[in-house]
């Protein structure tokens, strides 16, 4: 009985993930690559810093998950904030 629980928890988690993974990069799609980068004021993150944070707070969150709670020690949240001028639309959907 546990197991088929955890197996249906595990399918179901993972159509959600899909489905916001889904959600997120078309809404990428309508969006320009300058538009991906902008800075609307000096203390506004940018689409790309938002997609950067969200996927190192979600890998931190969902790693150990069953046995650890909180931050993971290898998370650099500051980092994530940080975009290389180099980085490309293909750099962002690869967060998602």
């Amino acid at each position: 009985m546990s197991d088929t629980i955890a197996a249906e928890y595990l399918t179901d988690a993972l159509r959600n993930f899909r489905s916001y993974k889904k959600l997120a990069e078309e809404a990428l799609a309508q969006t320009s690559d300058e538009d991906i980068f902008r800075l609307i004021d000096p203390d506004a993150n940018s689409i790309a810093m938002l997609v950067k944070h969200m996927a190192g707070n979600m890998r931190s969150r969902w790693t150990d998950f069953l046995t650890t709670d909180g931050e993971k020690p290898n998370r650099h949240r500051d980092q994530e904030f940080d975009i290389d001028p180099n980085t490309t639309r293909a750099h962002v959907l690869v967060w998602l």
